[in-house]
């Protein structure tokens, strides 16, 4: 304790108030430059760049000569920095996708590019943050304490602010998916029932719920082109179950797998099921309806009670001051 308010003094003969700030960002500062080359020259696994070379390989023999190369996009520019900003644990990978995916975003590069605006927004608000305590200290005299908490503050927010959004555009998505897929389902069932197989039928409901429902219309086409494209349906429907994280998903995935182990229709397992959606979509809307004279009681007691009072006991109050105040 003692060697740090010898330090602290120390600094702050040396560089003023604002010498702890300095010194604690200087080392932040150093500690990165020291570690972003080793992340930059981590050591390729063998494995990894003999898959990369056949790759290419054989990307270079489909495509045809005098074509031109590709022009290098935004993933193109991460790639060299993909140590540094993607998980090296597969499993936390995986659900770093698995989340991409459930917000919407499919591309490849996404869980490097979602890191990469991470990073450069902590920064920025990070170094925001510095100026403004620089600013504020000109004016004011704050304490050491308070200026690391003003300086760090902001990036901290800056950092976590994009994993918030990704967390309110999943669950967005997971209530217009769940919100729509009752009439998803009985639209699907009818086209069952008029005779189109069920490959049909998922395109035509992805074709006529895109208006409404663009989240539940991106998975049927998804599971579309993937079936189109020779992969195993059962794999297809409980990838899409996955992908969209809604239970009312995962059910309907289970009863088209059922259905087609044991061989029953599936028009009569979409009718049950259907029926089964509908209500609890209604039991949805009444358990919102029964919340909703809860939620009101705040509102109520905070703005009615307190001018109610007001009127009735207000001129009584007064009348007790006017009279305690005439006669001491």
């Amino acid at each position: 304790m003692q060697f740090l308010n010898t330090a602290n003094a120390l600094l702050v003969k040396e560089l003023g108030p604002l010498g702890p700030l300095i010194a604690v960002g200087g080392l932040g500062l150093l500690l990165v430059l020291l570690t972003l080359p080793a992340f930059l020259k981590h050591r390729v696994d063998p494995m990894e760049k003999l898959q990369r070379s056949l790759k290419a390989e054989a990307e270079a023999k489909r495509k045809p000569k005098g074509q031109a190369l590709r022009s290098s996009d935004r993933g193109d520019k991460l790639e060299k920095f993909a140590n540094f900003l993607e998980p090296k644990d597969e499993k936390e990978m995986s659900a770093a996708r698995l989340q991409m995916l459930q917000a919407g975003y499919r591309s490849k590069d996404a869980v490097r590019t979602f890191h990469a605006i991470q990073f450069a927004l902590g920064m920025a608000a990070l170094f925001g943050g510095v100026i403004y305590t620089l600013i504020l200290s000109q004016s004011q005299h704050l304490s050491n304490q308070t200026m690391l908490v003003y300086a760090l503050l902001p990036g901290a927010a800056g950092y976590y602010l994009p994993k918030r959004y990704l967390q309110g555009r999943i669950e967005n998505r997971k209530k217009e998916i769940t919100n729509g897929f009752p009439d998803a389902l009985d639209m699907m069932l009818v086209c069952v029932e008029a005779g189109q197989s069920l490959d049909q039928s998922i395109i035509r409901v992805a074709q006529e719920t895109r208006a409404g429902y663009p989240a539940l219309a991106d998975e049927f086409e998804m599971v579309a082109h993937e079936v189109k494209a020779g992969k195993d349906r059962v794999s297809v429907l409980r990838d899409m179950g996955e992908r969209c994280g809604v239970p009312d998903i995962a059910s309907f995935v289970t009863v088209l797998i059922q259905s087609a182990s044991f061989g029953t229709s599936i028009a009569d397992a979409l009718r049950v099921f259907s029926a089964e959606m509908r209500d609890k979509r209604v039991m949805r809307a009444e358990e919102k309806a029964n919340k909703l004279p809860t939620k009101l009681t705040l509102g109520t007691m905070l703005f009615t009670v307190p001018p109610l009072l007001i009127i009735l006991i207000g001129p009584a109050v007064m009348g007790i001051a006017t009279t305690l105040g005439g006669h001491p």
